[in-house]
Parts: C-alpha cells; sequence; structure tokens
C-alpha cells in the first residue's frame, strides 16, 4: 500500500517562497503520477499542478501558473512543490495524491476524486 508523507509547510510572508516535499512510503512512486491539492479555508479542494511518471509532462492551474514549480526525484522517491511569490490567497492545507490511471497529460488538471491515494496534508499560512 502506498503511503504519501507532506513536509515543509510552515509560514511565510508574502512574495516569500517554501518548497513543500511529498515522499512516497511503503511502494515506489515511480509509475503515480501525482498532483498537489489545496484545501483553503471556506473552500473545496483545487488541484494546483501534477506531474506525470517519467516527469514527461507537468501541468499547473491558472492560480499558481508562473510562481508555482512542480518536480520529482524518483531516485528519493519524492515530488517537490516550489512556491514562489506566495500571497495570502495561498494559505490553506496542501495535500500530495497519487495516482495510477489517469496520470497527468500537461494539459488539464485531474479532478481531486481522481487520485487514489493522499497525504496527511501540511499547513501554509501567508501573512505578515
Amino acid at each position: 500500500q502506498l503511503g504519501l508523507a507532506e513536509s515543509g509547510g510552515g509560514l511565510a510572508q508574502p512574495g516569500g517562497s517554501l518548497r513543500l516535499s511529498c515522499t512516497g512510503t511503503g511502494y515506489s512512486l515511480e509509475s503515480y503520477a501525482v498532483g498537489w491539492i489545496r484545501q483553503a479555508p471556506g473552500k473545496e479542494r483545487e488541484v494546483l499542478s501534477c506531474i506525470s511518471s517519467g516527469s514527461h509532462f507537468s501541468t499547473y492551474g491558472g492560480s499558481v501558473k508562473g510562481r508555482f514549480a512542480i518536480s520529482r526525484d524518483d531516485a528519493k522517491n519524492t515530488v517537490y512543490l516550489q512556491m514562489n511569490s506566495l500571497k495570502p490567497e495561498d494559505t490553506g492545507v496542501y495535500y500530495c495524491a497519487a495516482d495510477l490511471m489517469r496520470g497527468c497529460n500537461g494539459k488539464e488538471l485531474p479532478p481531486p476524486a481522481e487520485y487514489d491515494y493522499w497525504g496527511q496534508g501540511t499547513q501554509v499560512t501567508v501573512s505578515s
């Protein structure tokens, strides 16, 4: 059974940066597409970015495009989300999730329900 563990969240100032990590446990992430999903207070979960197996494709939502970057290191069984130019509206719980079937095609983001395995989430707060 694949497990996922996020880390790297915390408090950042507007305009600052954070890097989130998502590490797979119990199984290799190599064959999975991985997404980062945010749940802001009072809002539904939003898929922000995804990356395909082999890093062939990546996709970003409009709210983070140009500011966030997703990458993966299969040797470390880890997917990263580099977040730059943070805004207060980036505040929320950030989840990573993995999907074996649908993948990430570089054109559109899968809905949250497509993901089969989820981490426990890490809190990101952007405030001065």
